[in-house]
């Protein structure tokens, strides 16, 4: 059995992110971990608002296997990549935001830089607006196994820290627990706000 009061927070994660709209059109998809060989994801076409903890499928991190026979996510790969490449992570969130999808597009760079942001404080082990952060952009594909692959591959020389976009698609991130990955989704998407509104009012 997975901590059931992981799965509840995540389920309380979801109508939060749903009523922000961050998850439109049942896109989207979350996950928690179970332990080192099993998480629990939620089942594909479903509202991100109106989810139970019924809507979640016990899936393997080895090999995406959902014993139920329901059919978990289309991005079940990238969640179950992020559990396999990080032990900490325990928790990962995937939507479809206005600010994380434009601003993939907007940069043609393989990462966003952010820098000079009070709010990349709500990031885990940064303490300083005077830092950069780093945000990884891959290019988006509808062969999730060959994205996972090259995500993978990118992260060997560059680890991967809170997330990553993916050009016109959105962001994934996650954290040690529910709370952690909810704050760093709230604090990198008021990044990306203030970003792409810099970037509109310096061509004025």
């Amino acid at each position: 059995m997975t901590d059931n009061l992981q799965l509840h927070e995540l389920v309380s994660a979801c109508h939060w992110l749903g009523a922000k709209g961050w998850a439109p059109a049942t896109g989207g998809n979350m996950s928690v971990r179970q332990d080192a060989d099993w998480c629990w994801l939620s089942e594909s076409g479903k509202d991100k608002g109106s989810l139970t903890t019924a809507d979640f499928l016990q899936v393997s991190i080895a090999d995406n296997h959902a014993p139920s026979g329901r059919k978990p996510s289309a991005e079940t790969g990238l969640h179950t990549l992020i559990y396999r490449l990080y032990p900490q992570a325990n928790a990962v969130l995937h939507v479809h935001t206005v600010n994380a999808t434009v601003l993939s597009r907007v940069e043609k760079s393989a990462a966003l830089q952010l820098n000079g942001y009070e709010m990349q404080k709500s990031l885990r082990g940064q303490t300083s607006h005077l830092d950069t952060v780093p945000v990884a952009i891959f290019d988006n594909d509808q062969d999730i196994d060959a994205l996972a692959k090259r995500i993978e591959d990118a992260a060997q020389t560059h680890p991967l820290h809170y997330g990553f976009l993916l050009r016109g698609h959105g962001l994934t991130c996650w954290g040690r627990d529910v709370a952690e990955a909810r704050r760093h989704l709230e604090g990198l998407e008021f990044l990306f706000e203030c970003e792409l509104q810099r970037r509109l009012l310096e061509r004025l």
